[in-house]
């Protein structure tokens, strides 16, 4: 059976491949492999720019055409590295040995031998990975995430000024304003993206077990460590880890999944709110001709934008949990678990695009129903009781939340008209009384 969208196991690569294709870019095989050329031709041209004595002659004019090499890769180069890999079993080697026949067609097989010089396949995957990864987040998930935090925005300001009954473990609560509750979710995912923006994308370089043993041995005169962290912060954009094992620690690729993790949480939050203020008739939803939103049951309208996110978010966030549990832990100076493990980071970052898409679709499929939030504020005078005891404090009246208790917490309908007379038997002045009459479900939210 030929692998294709309908035979994907995956449905990152099957029913959402639309939406997930331009993450190859950066997690497939064919990525990953681009990415370790572009690190072993960069770390050659640092070499011979440096230079070692045996690539002082090398002609420079040639960097261009050594960078052709992972500008212009192709799916075909991916395919020979992988057919080399056949023999070498060892997917690393399988790159260097490529490259060296690029050089051969180049007519500069005399410096084969420094490509790859001095190093672990390590010092190339925990390069290769944290850089593709950055650009993944920067040309993908940034933007995506962008998007749907703009969407937000414009509704906070469309709906400022629309009063709505607030719940506090699912009773009706002091009111609020429809637009300030979506200011919550978005002042939440901008704090946590400004925290995610901040850590490094960690880098391991440094040989076998991260000493530069190698290195040093051939060419004692020179500093490699000033040498690597110029390779591993300038040339390739990431924050080299100064003392290593054979791999790069995790720990700050296991704080950006937490990170990302705590930003799914909080989308979490918000497809579960929008969910069920579509099912209070807060909102109802643009119908799209054609679709069908049950087999049964033809009237049918289901949140199923938010529905899809929450699910996607849930499988994202335990591949996230994983990761950032299982990558920080290896047996001494390292063993094999977190390579495997770490080829599945596409997977929650391709979750999480889903998410987050399937979120905007539903947050612009919303209407707002102003008639059914207000029908809910009429529906609970009760709830301007806190204001009317809190006046009453400050006018030191005696015990006001007993009487406004004794008032609200019966079974009786409290509206306009019962706060109303309840407000005319208050031992108070004719002022207040008037002050506290104009309290109403509606006007009753604060600042």
């Amino acid at each position: 059976m030929q692998l294709n969208a309908l035979t994907a196991i995956s449905p990152i690569d099957g029913r959402y491949r639309n939406t997930t294709a331009n993450l190859a870019a950066y997690f497939s095989e064919y990525a990953l492999i681009k990415y370790r050329v572009y690190v072993e031709i960069e770390y050659f041209i640092a070499l011979y720019e440096h230079p070692l004595p045996q690539l002082q002659d090398f002609d420079r004019s040639l960097s261009e055409k050594l960078r052709d090499i992972y500008k212009h890769f192709s799916e075909a180069d991916a395919e020979s590295i992988k057919q080399i890999e056949k023999t070498t079993n060892h997917d690393v080697k399988a790159v260097e040995y490529f490259i060296k026949e690029q050089f051969d067609k180049l007519g500069i097989q005399q410096y084969k031998e420094f490509i790859h010089f001095g190093l672990t396949s390590q010092d190339i995957n925990n390069t290769a990975i944290p850089y593709s990864f950055k650009l993944a987040l920067t040309e993908s998930y940034y933007p995506a995430i962008a998007e749907l935090v703009n969407t937000l925005k414009g509704y906070a300001a469309d709906w400022k000024d629309i009063p709505m009954l607030a719940h506090t473990h699912g009773q009706p609560a002091s009111p609020s304003r429809l637009g300030k509750e979506i200011e919550v979710f978005i002042e939440r995912i901008e704090k946590q993206l400004e925290q995610l923006q901040r850590i490094p994308f960690s880098a391991k370089f440094g040989g076998a077990t991260g000493n530069f043993n190698a290195h040093k041995i051939a060419y004692p005169a020179i500093d490699w460590k000033t040498f690597g962290n110029h390779f591993v912060n300038n040339v390739l954009g990431l924050s080299r880890s100064q003392f290593t094992t054979q791999i790069e620690h995790y720990d700050n690729f296991a704080a950006q999944c937490d990170a990302l993790k705590r930003i799914n949480n909080i989308l979490i939050d918000l497809d579960r709110d929008m969910w069920t203020y579509i099912s209070m008739n807060y909102f109802k939803q643009k119908i799209k001709a054609g679709e069908v939103g049950s087999s049964a049951m033809p009237h049918k309208v289901n949140p199923i934008d938010f529905e899809n996110s929450e699910g996607n978010l849930g499988i994202a966030n335990a591949l996230f949990e994983h990761l950032a549990a299982k990558l920080p832990i290896s047996r001494l100076q390292r063993d094999l678990t977190d390579s495997t493990v770490l080829r599945n980071i596409g997977v929650p970052v391709a979750h999480t695009l889903i998410a987050i898409k399937s979120t905007i679709r539903g947050l612009n499929k919303l209407l707002l129903n102003e008639a059914a939030l207000n029908a809910d504020l009429e529906a609970n005078w009760a709830v301007v009781a806190e204001a009317i005891q809190t006046i009453l404090r400050r006018e030191a009246y005696p015990n006001p939340y007993e009487a406004l208790k004794e008032l609200t917490r019966t079974n009786s309908a409290i509206n306009a008209a019962s706060i109303a007379e309840f407000v005319d038997g208050l031992d108070v002045s004719d002022a207040i009384k008037e002050e506290l009459k104009k309290i109403t479900p509606q006007n009753y939210t604060g600042v």
